[in-house]
């Protein structure tokens, strides 16, 4: 029953008050005695959450507490005349409030409407209200998903002069700096300080105004990029360079890199709508996905290559001489490329059981005997049957002969393959690792930062 009757006693002294201030009040004049004493307006900010970063539109909208004080000469009181209250809170539209303005609104956000202010007995009004602020702010996406950011809030009075009103902080700058205690920072991205800096421009060099700029300064968390951008693509370029070791005059090596090259480019389409879209750049890393696309085209490009050389047999043109110095001779010594391929084994095999079959059976009786032929006589004349079988015996050896030259030059095209194989796939290795180096110096750098 005491508590309620204080209550009603409180309520009753705080009207008491209200109604002696706003006895000839005029909010529509700005509250002091001598008109060329400046209103000295404090304000304050702190970033609660970061709603949305529209790289498309270049738009930045996050969620502020913001606070402001001013002092109103004409709302003063004695705290003895009413029972020692010190502190009443007023509704906002029966006083005074200063035109200050954020210079970047685009939209207007779905702040809260807080109906009133503190008053104290002293004539410092406090006017505290959380904000939704839809702001222009120029995204710089070059370094996504490394990429930070610093967007401006600038506070300042739309009409009054630095004569009317002026601006400054309610804290300092090291202590707004480093305030993140009401930020939330389970998001995608982080606060990292806010920076402050005080003003006086002019527009016309005759009236000059004062004006708060908030440097709101964030940073992206790559974690959920690096995952599902960067770990798949690093994953595809790897299998690329393992497909190096298939056999190159096998067709496996081809079909292995288009269903690569294929699979890389659904890849594209569908982190297509996760990477930011702006008309005036393209990030890192969309330079990045192309560069990775340029290299498996190029080495699908060297399969292919390699793969007609390694069969080259029915062109039946002998390697040309300075390709035999180059490429079998002195290449090998330069580049530490001591192995033979493989696949040259199994021609190499090939080739010397045709020179057995060639020195042992060729223009011999055994070598006819073998091939179901009867023994060609010594004694002359030779008859007619004779002869046709003579002629169908050199026209085979003729065959077997051109085709023991072919099977010579397709070896000697192979190794010639092989090698430009082994060197082609050392250029290739060293472009992506240096590649891959660069950008992750960069992307560890951008990190850091």
């Amino acid at each position: 029953m005491g508590r309620k009757c204080l209550q009603t006693f409180n309520l009753w002294f705080t009207r008491q008050i209200t109604l002696f201030l706003s006895g000839g009040y005029k909010k529509g004049v700005r509250p002091v005695k001598d008109w060329r004493t400046s209103t000295i307006v404090a304000i304050d900010l702190m970033v609660y959450s970061i709603l949305n970063v529209d790289e498309k539109n270049q738009v930045l909208t996050t969620y502020v507490w913001y606070r402001q004080s001013w002092t109103d000469e004409f709302l003063v009181w004695n705290p003895e005349d009413f029972d020692e209250v010190k502190q009443v809170s007023i509704p906002t539209a029966n006083v005074w409030v200063p035109d200050i303005l954020i210079n970047e609104f685009v939209d207007v956000g779905k702040s809260p409407d807080i109906p009133y202010v503190y008053v104290t007995h002293d004539g410092l009004v406090r006017n505290y209200k959380p904000i939704q602020v839809v702001t222009a702010c120029t995204l710089n996406i070059y370094n996504f998903p490394f990429d930070v950011q610093k967007c401006s809030l600038t506070f300042q009075s739309w009409l009054h002069t630095i004569d009317d009103i002026n601006i400054t902080l309610m804290r300092t700058p090291e202590e707004l700096k480093e305030d993140k205690s009401v930020f939330m920072n389970q998001g995608e991205w982080e606060l990292l300080h806010i920076l402050s800096n005080y003003k006086i421009f002019s527009v016309d060099n005759d009236d000059y105004y004062a004006e708060m700029k908030f440097h709101v300064v964030i940073r992206r968390r790559p974690l959920f990029y690096t995952v599902n951008l960067l770990l798949p693509s690093i994953f595809l370029m790897v299998m690329d360079i393992v497909g190096f070791y298939l056999p190159p005059d096998s067709g496996e090596r081809v079909s292995f890199k288009i269903t690569l090259l294929l699979g890389y480019s659904v890849f594209l389409i569908i982190v297509s709508d996760t990477l930011p879209a702006t008309a005036i750049g393209t990030p890192l890393i969309g330079v990045y996905f192309v560069v990775c696309m340029a290299l498996l085209v190029i080495s699908l490009t060297e399969t292919v290559l390699i793969v007609r050389l390694v069969h080259k047999q029915d062109l039946q043109t002998p390697v040309p001489h300075w390709v035999k110095y180059v490429v079998l001779e002195r290449a090998p010594v330069l580049f530490c490329i001591h192995k033979k391929h493989r696949l040259c084994s199994r021609l190499s095999s090939q080739a010397s059981d045709l020179d057995h079959y060639k020195d042992n059976s060729y223009g011999t009786e055994a070598g006819l005997i073998r091939m179901g032929l009867p023994p060609v006589p010594s004694r002359d004349p030779t008859p007619p049957v004779m002869d046709n079988i003579l002629q169908e015996v050199t026209a085979i050896r003729h065959f077997l002969e051109k085709r023991d030259r072919a099977r010579e030059v397709a070896k000697e095209w192979l190794q010639v393959g092989y090698v430009l194989d082994v060197l082609l796939f050392r250029v290739y290795l060293v472009a992506m690792v240096a590649y891959s180096i660069t950008l992750g110096t960069l992307w560890s750098v951008w990190q850091v930062a």
